[in-house]
């Protein structure tokens, strides 16, 4: 019989404390994040287009730049991502490889000459979809931290019964499924062809679930094993909205600067259905076998699924974007972009009687405001065109240390891209190639006096994209 709560039996400042799923706090963070996502040319300068436009994926960074464009167009792209993830746990590693293909970008520009004013010469309407953040990925970790933390058998009937209180070995897999998707619809004008100012509505549609197994391996005095899988289970559906609005300025003939502003993205309904109702010990999903008996342990037997549903909202930091670039006239540019987010105005709440007092002052204690930029260059050879580009994103993490949660920390972010496009008249072909990594710590144990187990995420992302002319 399947259990429903449309209020939480428990507080979600207790419900994940002794688990190994991503508490709220986490998902707080993770559902904050940006990949960067667009277009080959976009991609492949690193994202740094706020002073540019020009490209559809610039959209999201300031939809000033849709009224740069000289003509409608229309664009897609696939991007395929490596990703190899290396844990260390007490001194054991292992490395996990994966590939994901996504159709990551898909708009369209529609370019009108103004027929109200001179001063106000271009008008622009650009729609367009990308996957803001995927979290596809997973992990293995092994090893042997000493702390047995299933010590007992449910079905054994002897007085006093069996202490498997040796710990032999345990092994955490974990899996991540899903993503954010977002469409966006802009408009933007051109004053004098000196001032671009631009603003776009932004949808999103957030997909996550999260798969874990953890598995002890625990022995007694007498060598009789115990083996116990413990498995939960998280699948996460909302849908958000925010704005975006900003302005590039043409101070020289080689020289403009821009600036945008983001709204806090408003996630008002967040359904979360999971397995997880008590984490202490048997609770959860939990299958258990011992050597010296034929039985095995297993509460969900006749069906007897635990489920639980919550309902929250969620609402991201903001976005501030600076940027400036240099216009080389038809042979090359360079750009910056300085962003800022503000982690701290991560606020969580709902509707339902659940208590996130100790999430949300989380976010004012253990998070900062971020300081990240962008930079890229594109050099043209006729048709021929080559780009690069560096990007460094700061840890919303105040201390290089595991969180209040206790259950993952990520440091900076630092990655480069490489890429380069053929204009064929009709219709262009843009590829690129962008590397980053970065480091995290993840307790699967959390409540417990062991150790987290340390990743070394590197994601390798190859890009092509087809832009059509209109």
């Amino acid at each position: 019989m399947k259990k429903f709560f449309t209020i939480a039996i428990l507080f979600a400042s207790t419900f994940m404390s002794f688990s190994q799923s991503l508490g709220y706090q986490d998902l707080g963070i993770l559902f904050s994040q940006n990949d960067n996502n667009g277009s080959a040319r976009f991609t492949a300068m690193s994202g740094a287009f706020g002073a540019l436009g020009g490209d559809i994926s610039a959209i999201n960074v300031n939809p000033a730049g849709l009224s740069v464009f000289k003509n409608s167009m229309f664009s897609g792209t696939f991007n395929s991502r490596n990703s190899d993830t290396q844990s260390n746990y007490y001194g054991n590693t292992l490395t996990t490889q994966n590939q994901f293909i996504n159709p990551s970008q898909a708009g369209a520009v529609l370019v009108f000459d103004s027929a109200f004013s001179d001063d106000w010469s271009k008008f622009a309407i650009g729609f367009n979809y990308r996957i803001t953040k995927d979290f596809n990925d997973s992990f293995l970790a092994q090893g042997n931290s000493g702390v047995a933390t299933f010590t007992e058998y449910p079905l054994d009937n002897n007085d006093p019964t069996i202490a498997y209180n040796i710990a032999d070995r345990q092994r955490f897999n974990n899996t991540y499924n899903g993503e954010i998707s977002e469409i966006n619809i802009a408009f933007s004008s051109v004053h004098q062809q000196k001032l671009h100012i631009g603003l776009s509505f932004n949808f999103y549609d957030l997909n996550f679930s999260q798969r874990s197994t953890l598995t002890e391996f625990n022995s007694d005095v007498d060598n009789n094993e115990l083996d116990a899988n413990l498995y939960q289970e998280n699948y996460t559906i909302g849908t958000g909205f925010s704005v975006n609005t900003g302005f590039i300025y043409k101070a020289h003939q080689s020289f403009r600067f821009g600036l945008s502003y983001q709204t806090p993205t408003w996630f008002t309904e967040i359904s979360e259905v999971t397995n997880i109702l008590d984490n202490e010990g048997f609770y959860g999903d939990t299958e258990i076998v011992v050597s010296n008996n034929d039985l095995i342990y297993d509460n969900t037997s006749n069906d007897n699924y635990p489920e639980q549903q919550l309902i929250y909202k969620l609402k991201t930091p903001s976005k501030l974007t600076a940027s400036a670039a240099f216009v080389f006239g038809k042979n090359g540019l360079l750009s910056f972009d300085y962003i800022n987010k503000n982690f701290k105005r991560i606020k969580l709440s709902s509707d339902y009687n659940i208590n996130f007092t100790t999430e949300n002052q989380s976010f004012q204690n253990d998070f900062q405001n971020t300081h990240n930029f962008n930079v890229g260059t594109e050099w043209r050879f006729e048709k021929l065109s080559l780009r690069g580009g560096y990007k460094f994103e700061q840890t919303p993490n105040i201390f290089n240390t595991l969180n209040s949660n206790n259950i993952i920390d990520t440091s900076d972010i630092e990655g480069y891209s490489i890429g380069g496009g053929y204009n064929f008249g009709n219709f262009k072909l843009d590829f690129s190639y962008s590397d980053n990594n970065r480091t995290t710590s993840y307790n699967f144990y959390s409540g417990f006096n062991v150790s987290p187990t340390n990743l070394t995420i590197d994601n390798k992302v190859y890009t092509a994209t087809l832009t059509l002319a209109l």
